[in-house]
């Protein structure tokens, strides 16, 4: 049995094999991927899918020096072993190891660091331009785009420039009629009409871009892709490759529910059955409290709606996709789109809830402003993976949102410290608001098991009293309230108070005037930025109220981008831990 992977550190030791034994490097690099990703989970279903594709194209241009992008990232597992990371790839996201996307401090044969979508094509041609500029004629550039990335706004924007220069670039677009679930639109019907050999229309949509276009290839065959992307690589302009491969080859499992195996956690790596986890009743996931609360709302309210770009599982808008699939939408990666049409149908007296991640509602931030709150229109941002997420790392945590949010006029922004709280202002959104909702949560289980309550309507921008103290105050906001409340169980009795502030945006600043008259010293607590973020609010209150000489203490994310981990040792790193706030408070309570 040959052991050809094991002797290729680098494309160079690659580009040293013949053509016939590249099958042979594919079984392996993929029997590889399988084995690790088994034990140490990961983004599975997608880098099997290009296995072939990634050897191919290291094959046949001089990577690092011909520039090779990868979109969104989660891809380019094969890519990260075959350029001289194998010997770690079994750290692949965890903390202090190799991150779970291209990173272009991590190795010079990551081009351009990617997380988010349809970025590729767009950062492949300034990169074209600036080598033509240089007199570098002879580099490549090539970017891969898939997993539904190509019906984004911002691809079509970077095909629209790309189709007018005589750049030296070359998009291979992945097609797999797959995102993290199924794609959709009218671009992907097209796609699948042109894999099926039907006459769509009398113009090739690509090559009416003035792209060179060739394909679809089968991206599973070797022999077809290498010798494709050789006569390309002599091709003048840009060029643009289709190639059709199948997301989660070659593993059974992964194939056949090729959503479930997109992240599927640990693995049997021989049957590939997803490995049970402890049969203990835990909590709900806050994503589930959305997905059911918002059917059970639109049972009774014919005006609520729900809108997600791409992420119908991962957001449980998929309960209302199902159950009302009229008025439950999935817009594809298109989170600018998403956001305006969901104000568009604001101005008709819908009730849109718009659902879309932390770190991709940034994506939309224009939007949000210009065409939800400058006309003050009742959008409800439904705003999950919120604060730190753990193993995806600097490019999907959600701890920016207060900070970019809270600058825009109009806007109320809420955190709800557990369950029944998100069910509530859920409820209280679809009663009827007149300004723009931003609800924020994160990742991962709560903390109720009994939190199907009857519901009750929350009063905007009022705090809640948790604890009373004596010395300290510390005021939280969302989730991380439930740490410190164990934390504060373990202090001296009634010296510390907490207070669950609730809204961010506005303040209860009936409460806060009582805090500040009568405690000496205030701590601020958050899983955001701490620049710009809920402590600057208090510490703006602070100021606008002439409250002197009153220590401020503010805990929060540091002005630096966050790595991957688990989220334990995130907490630690950023000292959100509940040692680390105890710590903070037992040092104040001995000054």
């Amino acid at each position: 049995m040959q052991n050809l992977l094991s002797k290729i550190y680098n494309p160079k030791d690659l580009r040293k094999l013949p053509l016939e034994q590249l099958p042979i490097v594919a079984k392996e690099l993929r029997n590889f991927i399988i084995d690790v990703v088994a034990t140490k989970e990961g983004h599975l279903g997608a880098s099997l899918g290009v296995v072939e594709l990634t050897i191919a194209l290291h094959y046949v241009f001089n990577t690092p020096n011909d520039l090779l992008i990868w979109d969104v990232g989660h891809q380019a597992y094969g890519h990260k072993i075959l350029t001289e990371r194998r010997d770690k790839f079994d750290t692949n996201r965890q903390f202090g190891g190799i991150s779970g996307f291209p990173k272009m401090s991590e190795s010079e044969y990551d081009a351009f660091g990617t997380g988010h979508s349809s970025t590729s094509i767009s950062a492949a041609l300034g990169m074209a331009i600036a080598s033509k500029i240089k007199g570098d004629v002879a580099k490549n550039h090539i970017a891969v785009i898939g997993d539904a990335s190509i019906a984004s706004g911002m691809a079509f924007e970077g095909l629209n420039h790309a189709g007018v220069t005589d750049a030296n670039l070359l998009i291979v677009l992945n097609d797999n009629a797959m995102g993290i679930d199924p794609s959709v639109g009218a671009l992907k019907n097209y796609f699948t009409n042109v894999k099926a050999g039907k006459a769509v229309s009398k113009t090739n949509i690509i090559k009416a871009l003035n792209f060179n276009y060739s394909g679809p290839v089968d991206g599973h065959d070797l022999n077809a892709l290498v010798k494709e992307l050789e006569r390309l690589k002599n091709v003048k302009g840009p060029k643009f490759l289709h190639i059709i491969t199948t997301k989660g080859k070659g593993l059974e499992q992964a194939e056949q529910d090729q959503v479930k195996y997109h992240a599927p956690g640990k693995f049997d790596k021989i049957t590939g059955e997803i490995l049970p986890k402890k049969n203990v009743i835990q909590p709900p996931k806050y994503q589930d409290v959305f997905g059911d609360t918002i059917v059970e709302l639109a049972r009774k309210n014919k005006k609520i709606v729900g809108i997600t770009p791409a992420m119908p599982t991962g957001s449980s808008l998929k309960y209302m996709i199902e159950e009302f699939p009229d008025r439950a939408f999935d817009v594809g990666i298109a989170e600018q789109h998403a956001v305006t049409l969901a104000a568009g149908m604001a101005t008709q007296g819908l009730i849109p809830f718009c659902n879309i991640y932390s770190t991709f509602l940034q994506r939309a931030y224009d939007q949000i402003i210009h065409d939800v709150a400058l006309q003050n229109l009742p959008v409800v941002f439904c705003i999950d993976r919120a604060g730190l997420v753990g193993e995806d790392g600097a490019t999907h945590h959600g701890v920016f949102d207060i900070a970019y949010l809270r600058s825009i006029p109009n806007m109320v922004i809420y955190a709800p410290m557990n369950e029944i709280d998100l069910r509530n202002i859920l409820y209280t959104a679809q009663l009827g608001i007149n300004y723009p909702l931003a609800i924020r949560y994160p990742r991962g289980r709560g903390v109720t098991l009994n939190w199907k309550k009857e519901f009750k309507k929350v009063e905007i921008g009022k705090a809640k009293t948790l604890f009373e103290g004596t010395k300290i105050a510390v005021l939280s906001i969302g989730t991380i309230g439930n740490a410190i409340n164990s934390v504060i169980a373990e202090l001296p009795e009634n010296e510390v108070g907490h207070f669950n502030m609730k809204f961010i945006k506005p303040l209860d600043e009936k409460q806060l005037h009582s805090i500040f008259k009568k405690y000496k010293n205030i701590v601020t607590i958050e899983d955001g930025t701490i620049f710009g973020g809920f402590g600057s609010s208090i510490l703006e209150f602070s100021s606008k109220h002439n409250y002197k000489n009153k220590p401020i203490k503010q805990l929060g994310i540091p002005d630096k981008f966050i790595e991957h981990g688990e989220m334990n040792e995130l907490l630690n790193e950023v000292y959100l831990s509940k040692k680390h706030i105890k710590s903070v408070l037992l040092d104040i309570l001995t000054e």
